[in-house]
């Protein structure tokens, strides 16, 4: 990931704007009739983002793309698809929800794979929460801090699997960055497992590219 090399303002700026013209206009589906804030990946569009919230601003929408998985364990590696939604409803936390499906040589989808959902949060001193559940039987919370303006580390403070869930998926971290393209790339990494196999270390799991396509 490249997050940490600096692009000069004018160029991220004139790649916002031109990625704007297809992405500002679109917004995730809501149902219309709540007495509440709906849900937004759009900051155009319904409630304000919480001031609280300003650091965690650049991953707010929908983002789309393709990755690879280093299963823990030694299953085989394959490549899959994703989509992340990060979205708000003015309150001081972000939703977050990841779909992945993997996919064949071709690039084609043969079906789904682990789903993700959960909430950031971030304190006035920038620490970040994030609490996720796993559609594997995991719940995880991580803890962490922006790196700067464009990147946000985090790291296992407590992983629980349920009695039918994976024996082999331990504590990890997790990186989120824009790239000096704006796509968001984000990397995975989960301790080996000796029980598994494994030794101990940090190993990379999934990792991803993707494009904004709301927002």
């Amino acid at each position: 990931m490249t997050s940490d090399n600096p692009i000069s303002g004018n160029d991220a700026v004139a790649r916002a704007e031109e990625q704007a013209k297809q992405t500002a206009g679109r917004n995730i589906p809501t149902i219309g009739d709540l007495p509440v804030a709906e849900d937004t990946a759009n900051l155009r569009q319904g409630p304000n983002l919480h001031d609280g919230l300003l650091a965690l601003l650049p991953l707010v929408g929908v983002w789309r793309g393709e990755g690879h998985a280093s299963p823990v364990g030694g299953s085989d590696e394959y490549a899959f698809g994703q989509q992340i939604v990060f979205a708000h409803d003015g309150e001081n936390y972000i939703s977050y929800n990841s779909r992945i499906w993997r996919l064949d040589d071709k690039g084609e989808a043969t079906g789904q794979d682990v789903r993700e959902t959960g909430f950031l949060r971030i304190s006035e001193n920038d620490d970040i929460e994030f609490l996720t559940v796993h559609s594997t039987g995991v719940v995880e919370v991580m803890y962490g801090r922006p790196r700067n303006e464009r990147a946000w580390e985090l790291e296992s403070a407590s992983t629980l699997a349920s009695e039918t869930g994976p024996g082999a998926f331990g504590p990890g971290k997790r990186l989120y960055g824009l790239m000096p393209n704006n796509n968001l790339g984000w990397v995975d990494e989960r301790m080996e497992n000796a029980a598994n196999g494994g030794n101990g270390d940090l190993a990379p799991w999934m990792s991803a590219e993707l494009s904004r396509v709301i927002g």
